[in-house]
């Protein structure tokens, strides 16, 4: 369901709407959400950081190709040390603004690491090092990972509903009153749909055809015109 809707002409960036979005619902529910899945390409990394520091929200998007990482990623999903023991993630600290990382496997590299003498095996790296990969949580996590894996692939389906079904894709508009108007037609019908979907009872189940059924077998050509076995 659509909370927030925008509407602006097609040289504005779509990143600037997010802390904008942010900010009606604090207005107007004093609620906001804590956690957004938001595309790769339209999110600077400066309203990621306001986003952090202001509301609390923890903007997750994939990495994009050509961006460096910083320590301890070596991946987009691993962390480890400088000397490639791989890392756990421990928890944020919000007063410092930072995330530590230590060993939490019973069979580390500790052991035979020359600097395992002076080495506190937990180690502390600011959320502003990187709002990507750490922000405010880092992409790491399995949080993190299953959010960007599931809930980013429903995106495409209710955008898909809004430029097919609704014949959006084969409009063009040139004027922003007419499109501010189109676009509360279908926040409309959305919400509508939802409503419908979430009060309606489904009158029989969906999975019905895919259930398991007791199938009958009939013996007849055996003789036993009588006979039935059932598998």
């Amino acid at each position: 369901m659509p909370l927030v809707s925008w509407v602006a002409p097609a040289n504005v960036s779509e990143g600037q709407f997010l802390a904008a979005s942010l900010q009606r619902c604090e207005r107007r529910w004093s609620w906001w959400p804590g956690y957004v899945i938001a595309d790769m390409g339209y999110l600077p990394a400066n309203i990621k950081r306001q986003c952090r520091e202001r509301w609390h929200v923890a903007v997750l998007t994939h990495l994009r190709s050509g961006m460096k990482l910083v320590e301890p990623f070596r991946s987009e999903h691993q962390v480890a040390c400088r000397q490639g023991q791989p890392l756990s993630w421990l928890g944020y600290d919000p007063q410092a603004q930072e995330h530590w990382f230590g060993v939490a496997q019973s069979d580390a590299l500790c052991a035979s690491c020359w600097e395992a003498s002076r080495c506190p095996r937990q180690f502390a790296y600011r959320a502003s090092d990187h709002e990507t990969l750490l922000g405010l949580l880092p992409l790491c996590t399995q949080p993190a990972r299953r959010m960007l894996k599931q809930m980013r692939s429903w995106i495409e389906p209710a955008q898909s509903y809004e430029k097919n079904q609704l014949g959006l894709n084969r409009m063009f508009l040139n004027s922003l009153r007419l499109t501010w108007w189109v676009s509360l037609l279908a926040d409309t019908v959305c919400l509508l749909r939802a409503r419908a979907l979430l009060q309606t009872k489904p009158t029989s189940d969906c999975l019905q055809e895919l259930l398991p059924r007791q199938l009958s077998w009939d013996w007849s050509e055996t003789g036993d015109p009588t006979a039935e076995h059932k598998i």
